[in-house]
Parts: C-alpha cells; sequence; structure tokens
C-alpha cells in the first residue's frame, strides 16, 4: 500500500473495524491519494499490516466493491475502480445535523428489509396508472378553481365509509381532512391544538419522527414505556399527569407491535376526557394487522372527543403518494379547516380523484387482503430463516425484531449492512435514550422477498457474528491500564 495512505486502526473504538478501513480506505480514493487503477494489498497482508483478522479487511474489501470504489480479480487483485474525476463543489449544503442524517439514512433506498415501504409485488401497478391518468385528465379539464383545502369531496367520502368497515370508526365526510401523509397530518394536528410549552406522552420505544415533531411544536416528549399491552396508561398519569397530549400508535405499536389493551384504552380515554388533555392517534399499520382482525380504532370508542384519527395511504399503497387523512372531532372542525386553507392544504386533484376511484370500485379492500397474504407468508419465512441462522428473532408487526447480542452497537451495524443492500433499522433510536437502550435491528416484512431471503439472512448473521462488543473493546482497555 502506497506510504501516503497512513491508514490506521483503534481497536478501542466503538466503530467496527471493518468500517474503519472501509472509511479510511474510501477517503483516500474520494480524495486522490489512491488513484484510479492502484493496487491495494492482499486480505493477508493488510490483516498482518494492521494486526487484524483477514475476515475483517475481506468485509471491508467487500464494501468497496459493493460501493464501486474496487474491483477485484484473480489475476490482478484488488484495485482502484476508474471512476470520473468530480470536482468538489463549493457550495455544498451544510452540515443538516444528527437529526436529518438520521433521517436520510432512514429513506435511504431501495434496500432489502427497509421499514415502512410497502412491497411492490402485490401492487396492481396497471391498474392504479389507468385510475390515474383517468384523474389527471379529470383535473386538468375541469374548471382552474381552487380545490377545497380540506380535500375532495369523494375521498372524503371514500374514506369515511372505509373506516367505518375496517376500523369501527363511524364518522361523516364532513369530518376528514386529506393530508399529505401521516407527518403533514401530525403537524396539522399540533398547529390546531397550540400547546406550546406543555408536556406530551411519547411511546418510549415510539417513531424518532414523531417525537422530533413534538420538539418542534415547543412541547416536551416524556417517555412512556409499552409493553405486550401497549402504552403504560398507569406510567404516564403517575411521571406526567399534567400532560396536554398524549400521541399512541394503539393498533400495532411502532415499532414492537403490540396492540393496546381495551383495559388501557378506557383508561386512556377516561383520563384524557377528566383532564382535558387531547389523544392523537398514529393509525400505523393499523389496516395490515396480519393474525385475525384488526383491532378498532382507538377513535371509535371515543365518547368524549378527544381523539383526532391520523392515517395514510404509505404503508398500504405508495409512501411517493404523499397522502393521508385526519378524522377531526366535531368540536375542532373549523380550526382544521382555516389551518388547512392557510398552512396545508390538500395535495393536489389527481391523486385525491385516483385514490377515490381506487377505493369506490372495492380494488383497495381487495387489495389490503391480497397484502395481508404475502406479507403473512413473508413474515414466516423470514423468521424462520433468522432462527436458522441463529439469531434472536420474533416478529413486532410488519418487522422481525433481532435482538442484538450484549456490546453490538445496532446503528453501526445497520450501517455496515447497507452497503450490502441491507437496510435493517436499529432499534436504539426508536428510545427516547438510545445511550441505555437495548440494542437491536428491525427487518422490514415487506421489503423481505423470498427469492433473496436466504443470502440476506446468511449475511446479516454473518455481520453480527463479526460485529466487535463494545464491552469487550472497554475490558481490554482496561486489562491494559492495569
Amino acid at each position: 500500500m502506497p506510504d501516503v495512505l497512513r491508514l490506521q486502526v483503534d481497536k478501542a473504538s466503538a466503530v467496527p473495524l471493518s468500517e474503519q478501513i472501509y472509511r479510511g480506505i474510501a477517503q483516500a480514493i474520494e480524495q486522490q491519494v489512491l488513484s484510479a487503477g492502484a493496487r491495494l494489498p492482499s486480505w493477508l497482508d493488510l490483516a498482518a499490516q494492521l494486526g487484524v483478522a483477514r475476515g475483517t479487511v475481506r468485509v471491508a474489501y467487500e464494501k468497496l466493491g459493493a460501493a464501486q470504489l474496487v474491483v477485484s480479480s484473480r489475476s490482478a487483485g484488488t484495485r482502484v475502480a476508474q471512476r470520473p474525476a468530480v470536482s468538489r463543489r463549493h457550495d455544498d449544503a451544510p452540515d443538516e445535523g444528527p437529526f436529518m442524517a438520521m433521517y436520510r439514512e432512514m429513506i435511504a433506498g431501495p434496500a432489502i428489509f427497509q421499514m415502512g415501504i410497502p412491497s411492490r409485488e402485490g401492487l396492481p401497478a396497471k391498474l392504479l396508472n389507468r385510475i390515474r391518468t383517468r384523474a389527471v385528465l379529470a383535473e386538468t379539464s375541469g374548471s382552474p378553481l381552487y380545490p377545497d383545502p380540506r380535500g375532495e369531496a369523494q375521498l372524503r367520502r371514500e374514506i369515511a365509509a372505509y373506516l367505518a368497515v375496517a376500523r369501527g370508526l363511524s364518522c361523516s365526510a364532513h369530518q376528514v381532512i386529506v393530508t399529505g401523509g401521516y407527518s403533514a397530518g401530525l403537524g396539522v394536528a399540533l398547529r390546531v391544538l397550540g400547546l406550546e410549552g406543555r408536556r406530551a406522552w411519547m411511546e418510549d420505544p415510539g417513531f424518532p419522527f414523531t417525537r422530533q415533531a413534538l420538539r418542534l411544536a415547543r412541547l416536551t416528549p416524556v417517555p412512556v414505556p409499552v409493553d405486550a399491552q401497549g402504552l403504560d396508561v398507569d406510567h404516564g398519569m403517575h411521571h406526567a399527569p399534567d400532560a396536554a397530549l398524549v400521541v399512541v400508535t394503539p393498533g400495532q405499536q411502532a415499532p414492537l407491535g403490540g396492540t393496546l389493551s381495551l383495559q388501557r384504552r378506557l383508561r386512556l380515554l377516561d383520563w384524557a376526557a377528566q383532564t382535558g388533555a387531547w389523544i392523537i392517534e398514529d393509525d400505523y399499520l393499523g389496516e395490515l394487522q396480519l393474525h385475525g382482525r384488526a383491532a378498532p380504532a382507538l377513535a371509535s370508542q371515543d365518547q368524549a372527543g378527544r381523539v383526532i384519527h391520523v392515517g395514510s395511504f404509505s404503508k398500504t399503497i405508495n409512501p411517493k403518494l404523499r397522502l393521508g387523512f385526519i378524522v377531526a372531532p366535531d368540536s375542532l372542525l373549523q380550526p382544521f379547516a382555516e389551518v388547512a386553507a392557510c398552512l396545508a392544504p390538500a395535495p393536489g386533484p389527481a391523486a385525491q380523484l385516483a385514490m377515490a376511484e381506487f377505493m369506490r370500485e372495492g380494488h383497495y379492500l381487495r387489495h389490503l387482503r391480497r397484502t395481508k397474504r404475502l406479507y403473512l407468508e413473508q413474515g414466516q419465512a423470514l423468521l424462520r430463516s433468522l432462527r436458522q441462522h441463529g439469531l434472536d428473532a420474533e416478529l413486532a408487526a410488519l418487522a422481525a425484531l433481532v435482538r442484538l447480542p450484549h456490546g453490538v452497537a445496532d446503528v453501526a451495524l445497520s450501517r455496515e449492512a447497507f452497503a450490502f443492500g441491507l437496510a435493517p433499522a436499529p432499534l436504539s433510536v426508536w428510545h427516547e435514550s438510545a445511550a441505555s437502550a437495548p440494542s437491536g435491528l428491525l427487518l422490514g416484512v415487506a421489503t423481505a422477498p423470498k427469492e433473496h431471503l436466504e443470502r440476506a439472512c446468511d449475511r446479516l448473521a454473518e455481520l453480527v457474528m463479526r460485529a466487535p462488543r463494545q464491552g469487550a473493546a472497554q475490558e481490554a482497555i482496561s486489562s491494559r491500564s492495569r
């Protein structure tokens, strides 16, 4: 290896050794310290030079190959790939901060095991394209008037009818507000409620973007633990009885998958009615219950009008639609309409009209039935494969939760897996305190097709087996200091 490279590794670092080697060589290539065609040392030579295992170097080289930074052959060895020279732009965007970095990591892809992405296999794409074409024609051929900011009347009626059948929620079309997905619905609800400076219960673990949204709305999230029965309502009442808001995923808890029990539902609703607190129901995967009938929406059991139901079509159709909805209590219809009109009008009519026809003709319910059968098969196959590879796994809604050995950093492991086309989500970032959270990986069922399953699980098991243990590194440091 050229003398100018000066590659070093820190065995006491929490960053895996293979990742350190990968980053060092990748940086040298990007900075043109290693020019195109330069030959890298063999696994054996570099491992001996750095004092690490050959397998560690091999993983780093495989990641470099997957990133198309190097090419390997038996005759020529491993060499820096030929690639066009790219000058660094001086107008690069500044550092976006840790949250946006995490956001970009979570939406990068497509990749196997990616969460929050529906399967393309069960989607009736041709049918949707025909319906969308007709909707675009209707949008462009009509009068050039401003649409209703609350959403197209046809879609609002279909959503109300669907919720009555599938979620047990009886509401009228005028209560439905069409939004640009779950995040937009959450933002509208927080703006309408105007609870700045107050405290809000937040599931722990819970969706990290929801937690950040509460902070951006000037609320203080209060972590409330969850178990097999969902949100621990008594814990919230004891530690934050003055909370003005609860954000909850009662149908299938995100990310652990438990359903909020009837006893806790009634206790939560009673507490909200007595204290005047509001509840935002994130209907996360509510309609994609794989075993038995889906639990009814929490809003269907609300007699005091304290629940705001928020849903979307991202997990069932396509997140690119940016299409969701709110069911507002009657007491809040005017402020919801005003916020929609002034700050967050519904998406363009074409997407709405297409979804309305898709639902009206019965295609949506048929699609859900087919999708649930597909996901049930894929989930069972994924769980079997993970366990056959010696991984501690269990199903959690539309994900498989893999518990990692003590000391394995799930964030570092997930980043390492992405270089091989795998996108498991680290469990720790779903917790309020990632540093003290249990280490695990969440593997999306919808993006785990059977034809790639064995190879993907084999690769994941290999990465877990070779991942450095933070505890072992700390013990080594202590022994050297002694």
